[in-house]
């Protein structure tokens, strides 16, 4: 069993540039292709970021794949995501996830087996 623990979140301004970042215990890190996941006040959850299911390539939502790099450091079992220019609509709260490599797609939500508890994301105008 993966136990996944988001951190990195905050209030930030209209943009300013943040890094999330999500420890990953209890399994072996390099088994699995991450993702990120957020959702709105008053959304559903949405893809965001991921590796392929051979975790060597990185796909992004089309509304952030311009800001957004998704990133992982197997030797800390941490994945990241760099956000850039962040913009009000980026508020939300932020999840990782974590699905077992060979698991093709990553864009929903199904296709992962573990999910951290999210950090929040606040961005004023």
């Amino acid at each position: 069993q993966v136990q996944l623990e988001e951190s990195g979140g905050g209030m930030v301004q209209a943009g300013d540039s943040l890094r999330l970042s999500c420890a990953a215990s209890g399994g072996t890190f390099s088994m699995y292709a991450m993702g990120w996941f957020r959702q709105a006040p008053g959304k559903e959850r949405e893809f965001v970021a991921a590796f392929t299911w051979s975790g060597g390539s990185t796909f992004y939502a089309d509304s952030v794949k311009d800001r957004f790099t998704i990133s992982r450091d197997n030797a800390k079992n941490t994945v990241y995501l760099q956000i850039s220019s962040l913009k009000p609509e980026d508020t939300a709260v932020y999840f990782c996830a974590a699905r077992i490599i060979g698991v093709r797609g990553g864009r929903r939500e199904s296709e992962y087996a573990y999910w951290g508890q999210g950090t929040h994301v606040t961005v004023s105008s």
